[in-house]
């Protein structure tokens, strides 16, 4: 279903709300590794690591896996069977892909007034950043075909154009707040939306998620090649607690940009109330060819009875995943290791993407 089968929801009434990540998923979507160039001299050991993704995640909830070719869903239902990887919790799908951050090209779902999942298919036009991006524009066509669900295009509410967006920029309690940063959808860097004001956004976010209040942090963390998607420095756990991913040392480049952050979270009221924040710390600086990563706990991903965190073999790998636990007591967590994941300038939430239950 496109955006021109369905009406705008600002004149019917129609009423959408966006699962916070914590609540039932039908399954998790991810794409197999296969573009080299996203991992300079490094692709090699990735697919191993997807492989040990997917043995966690499918004990907990079906893993759908989009394979570029024929060729990709050979390599890797190899790569499965040798990790052990039941293929009952397992599908295989061949789609072309451009690339594999499955978080950014893939639609958001929502699910309507009457609990049916839907999917919102922002337009994709890789991070402003690359040419070669057709196939993962046409990501949310594939799943729609696959999973039979309704489909919408998101339109702006000043000229009707598609609303470019990232699922790695938004961030929600699954109570109508959401949270976003300035750097990324209201600086100059890479635009998405030229001229669409920060209203305009609210106005987009209400529309299509049915946010009812977008809290605004300042910058993302320090190597974020997309400018500033929330799920590297900010996450929701409950409705009214957030992990802040938050630097101590005054002279890294992160503290001034989290402590910032931290003082935003602290003045915005959340459900009638403050928002509780529990602090995250940074691994050391994680560097490719003398170019900081955007190494971050915060980029973790909630499943079914599951957290996944990436892990970089530093010291406070410890600490943020008990760190993790404590807030989410009611999941196991289980640290995977993402230090050759990064390369991509990516980890574990960029990579999924969650397909809510409905009821």
């Amino acid at each position: 279903m496109s955006r021109k089968d369905v009406p705008s929801p600002r004149g019917h009434a129609v009423t959408v709300r966006w699962p916070a990540e914590w609540e039932s998923h039908e399954a998790t979507w991810i794409a197999w590794p296969h573009h080299e160039p996203d991992w300079p001299g490094k692709l090699g050991p990735i697919p191993w690591v997807y492989a040990e993704i997917v043995r966690v995640l499918h004990e907990h909830e079906r893993v759908e896996i989009l394979c570029h070719s024929d060729e990709v869903r050979e390599a890797a239902g190899r790569h499965l069977a040798a990790h052990g990887v039941s293929l009952d919790g397992v599908r295989l799908h061949v789609v072309p892909n451009d690339r594999v951050w499955l978080r950014d090209s893939a639609p958001t779902v929502v699910t309507t007034a009457d609990g049916q999942p839907s999917l919102v298919n922002w337009a994709f036009n890789a991070w402003a950043k690359y040419d070669n991006f057709t196939r993962d524009a046409e990501v949310g066509r594939a799943i729609e075909r696959i999973t039979a669900l309704p489909r919408v295009e998101p339109v702006r509410p000043d000229n009707g154009e598609r609303v470019v967006l990232e699922g790695g920029g938004i961030e929600t309690n699954g109570e109508g707040v959401m949270l976003v940063t300035e750097e990324w959808l209201l600086s100059d860097v890479q635009v998405r939306n030229p001229g669409l004001s920060r209203e305009g956004y609210e106005q987009v976010f209400r529309d299509y998620l049915g946010i009812r209040e977008t809290i605004w942090l300042g910058e993302g963390c320090v190597g974020d090649d997309t400018h500033g998607h929330i799920d590297d420095i900010a996450r929701f756990v409950a409705p009214d607690v957030v992990v802040l991913a938050y630097e101590e040392d005054p002279a890294d480049e992160n503290h001034q940009r989290s402590a910032d952050n931290l003082r935003r979270l602290e003045l915005a009221g959340g459900n009638g109330g403050a928002f509780r924040v529990v602090q995250l710390p940074f691994p050391r600086p994680v560097t490719m060819n003398g170019e900081r990563l955007p190494a971050s706990y915060a980029n973790f991903y909630v499943a079914n009875g599951v957290v996944i965190v990436p892990t970089f073999n530093d010291p406070n790998d410890r600490v943020a995943l008990n760190a993790i636990a404590t807030a989410m007591p009611d999941r196991k967590v289980v640290g995977i290791h993402a230090v050759d994941l990064v390369w991509g300038l990516g980890t574990l939430h960029c990579l999924t993407q969650q397909q809510p239950a409905g009821r």
